[in-house]
């Protein structure tokens, strides 16, 4: 969320953000909250003038009293009681004011950073490197699906039965697997510096606006029915949320925390081939990292977070490459966005499996995270990113270690997780 007042004297910056972000729509939202901002100051320094006259007329009634002047004072009584009513009318006036304010500054969205491309959609995104060769094999390479069920590893006939379609049971070494993953992501991030966490799993709804704009919220979320609760989506939500309404000691930054927590999605529109099997599911586990620093150290930060994901996927021997998104492509509350995505052999092409995001001080903005510096209080800034999430992230561990016979080649670094294994055999 902007600060009101950079809206109120950057008009065409915020007008030209909009329609870089190609949601021309919203372009009338600036001149009105303008002019929803103008009436609620105006009636903030209505009823300001009406308490400080207040005050001085009680002391002259106080005066007249003591002087005998008892229709002077109650003439200035009655004026009060008026001004009292004015004052009460001002109060609601200004408080239905700054909530019409606030609704519409929720859904103005951020400005993003001078660096990102302009463009519609995904399409437009921009590859800015590679890491690893995207190596083709010369024998097929089945569907993940048929991959992890040659294993005895997946069962989606059960789930459907159990939960519908989005859900899966993992069985066996391919469960393993998946535990082994998540495992070496918690400890791959400790060794860097980041303190783990296990957070809560469902958030209120002061949280979930803080963190998300009404669109992601409405495409994702799920809500627990008759209560003020909501599945997480990812752990980030319920990471930056635990900073809500504090103030941060400055010499105390950054906070650098790696969550693990099982993730719920509505994923609203999926559909075909690889949206089957466990591309697009309803519930899947995660490694999230997220970091609470100073503004001017947001840009490193952002750097060093989605570097830590090509790191950990290149130590599994996976090729990945990282993509910036463009303008449309970015959430209303992200100034700036980079995409990790790992290359798939069987498609020969990459697909995503981490997002790395700088939000400026947009959620901190929105859920009161301020830090008490030696120069006054100012708001954090918020990044976020994927470590790694399973299921997902095993389709291309899978593909990119599947050999000609069919077995899977576990990567050094992941077999003290797997028992000693160098190697899934099929059953």
């Amino acid at each position: 969320m902007l600060d009101i007042r950079f809206v109120r004297e950057n008009p065409d910056i915020v007008k030209q953000n909009i329609k870089n972000k190609f949601q021309d729509s919203k372009l009338e939202l600036v001149d009105k909250v303008i002019e929803l901002d103008r009436q609620s100051r105006k009636a903030q320094q209505e009823a300001d003038s009406l308490r400080a006259n207040r005050k001085k007329i009680s002391k002259q009634i106080g005066g007249m009293m003591a002087q005998g002047k008892k229709e002077e004072a109650e003439a200035l009584k009655e004026q009060v009681n008026q001004q009292a009513r004015r004052l009460a009318e001002l109060e609601k006036l200004e408080a239905e004011l700054q909530q019409q304010v606030r609704e519409i500054m929720l859904v103005i969205p951020n400005i993003i950073d001078p660096s990102v491309p302009i463009g519609r959609d995904d399409s437009e995104n921009v590859e800015i490197q590679r890491f690893g060769e995207s190596v083709v094999p010369d024998f097929e390479i089945p569907y993940h699906a048929q991959i992890m069920e040659s294993f005895g590893g997946l069962d989606l006939d059960s789930a459907r039965k159990v939960a519908g379609n989005g859900f899966y049971y993992l069985m066996g070494d391919i469960a393993r697997l998946h535990s082994a993953v998540i495992s070496y992501a918690r400890d791959f991030m400790i060794d860097r510096g980041f303190t783990y966490c296990v957070p809560p799993f469902m958030i209120r709804s002061d949280v979930v606006t803080g963190v998300m704009s009404f669109a992601e919220m409405d495409a994702m979320m799920y809500k627990i029915e008759g209560e003020d609760l909501y599945l997480i989506g990812t752990s980030e939500h319920s990471m930056i949320g635990k900073f809500i309404d504090t103030i941060l000691q400055e010499d105390a930054l950054p906070y650098t925390l790696t969550s693990y927590s099982p993730c719920f999605r509505k994923e609203k529109g999926a559909h075909g081939l690889e949206e089957r099997g466990v591309y697009r599911i309803h519930q899947f586990e995660k490694q999230e990292m997220i970091v609470v620093c100073r503004p001017e150290e947001s840009k490193m930060w952002f750097d060093r977070l989605w570097q830590n994901t090509v790191d950990l996927f290149r130590s599994l021997d996976i090729p990945v490459r990282t993509l910036e998104c463009c303008s449309g492509d970015l959430a209303d509350l992200k100034v700036k966005s980079i995409d990790v995505e790992a290359w798939s052999p069987r498609q020969q092409k990459y697909f995503e499996v981490g997002s790395c995001s700088n939000l400026s001080d947009a959620q901190a903005r929105r859920l009161k995270i301020r830090v008490n510096g030696k120069d006054g209080k100012y708001f954090a800034h918020t990044l976020n990113n994927t470590v790694v999430a399973p299921p997902r992230m095993l389709i291309a561990f899978l593909e990119n270690n599947l050999t000609a016979d069919g077995t899977v080649k576990i990567p050094e670094v992941l077999r003290p997780y797997m028992g000693g294994m160098t190697e899934i055999r099929r059953k």
